[in-house]
C-alpha cells in the first residue's frame, strides 16, 4: 500500500508541474514552443513585443527569464569560456545612483557614481577591503557564493571569466548601480 500512495502521489507532482510550466507559457522540453495562448513575447532588450497581427489578444510582456535558453552552450547562451566554474564567489565595490533600484533619497546623478567607480577600480586592485569601505551599502568583501544564471547575462559574463583575485578593469553598470567586482575564488 505504501509504494501505491508513492506513486501516486510523484504522479500528481509531476502533473502539477506540468499543469504550471504550462500556464506560464513555458516549454516543457528543448524545442517546444510556447503554450499557444500567449499573446507575447520579450524582445532581447526586455521590452513586450506585439502578438503575431490577426491575434485579437492584448499586449502584455512575457515573464522574464534568468537564464537564456541554449542548445549547443550548455551556459544559457552567455558566452562564458569552456572553462568557467559553476559557481563563483565574488566581492562588489556598490556606487548607486538615480533611478536603479534601491537607490536613496537624493541619490547622486549617474555620472558622479561612474567617476567615484572608476576611482575606486584603481583602489581595488591594491586593497579590495579598503575600496569596499568606500562603496555604498551593500558592497562587502565576500557576497558569498552564486552559481550561473542568476545575475543578468553580462555581469555573470564578466564575473565567471575573471581569474581568481582578480578585479575587472571598469566598473559594470547593473540594475542595481556600477559594481566594482573582485572574484575571490
Amino acid at each position: 500500500m505504501k509504494r501505491w500512495t508513492s506513486v501516486v502521489a510523484g504522479l500528481l507532482c509531476s502533473a502539477a508541474l506540468v499543469l504550471v510550466m504550462f500556464k506560464a507559457g513555458a516549454p516543457t522540453s528543448r524545442g517546444a514552443s510556447p503554450a499557444p495562448n500567449a499573446s507575447a513575447s520579450a524582445s532581447a532588450g526586455g521590452e513586450p513585443v506585439p502578438a503575431p497581427s490577426g491575434s485579437a489578444g492584448e499586449e502584455e510582456p512575457a515573464a522574464p527569464s534568468l537564464i537564456a535558453p541554449s542548445e549547443d552552450l550548455g551556459d544559457g547562451g552567455r558566452g562564458l569560456p569552456s572553462g568557467a566554474p559553476a559557481t563563483v564567489s565574488f566581492g562588489v565595490v556598490l556606487f548607486t545612483y538615480q533611478g536603479v533600484q534601491f537607490a536613496p533619497p537624493g541619490a547622486r546623478s549617474k555620472a558622479e557614481a561612474l567617476e567615484k567607480a572608476k576611482a575606486a577600480v584603481e583602489e581595488a586592485k591594491k586593497d579590495f577591503a579598503e575600496a569596499v569601505k568606500k562603496g555604498d551599502r551593500g558592497s562587502t568583501a565576500d557576497a558569498g557564493r552564486i552559481p550561473r544564471g542568476v545575475l543578468e547575462a553580462d555581469l555573470e559574463l564578466v564575473l565567471f571569466s575573471l581569474a581568481k583575485g582578480g578585479v575587472h578593469p571598469e566598473p559594470i553598470d547593473t540594475p542595481r548601480g556600477f559594481w566594482v567586482v573582485r572574484r575571490v575564488e
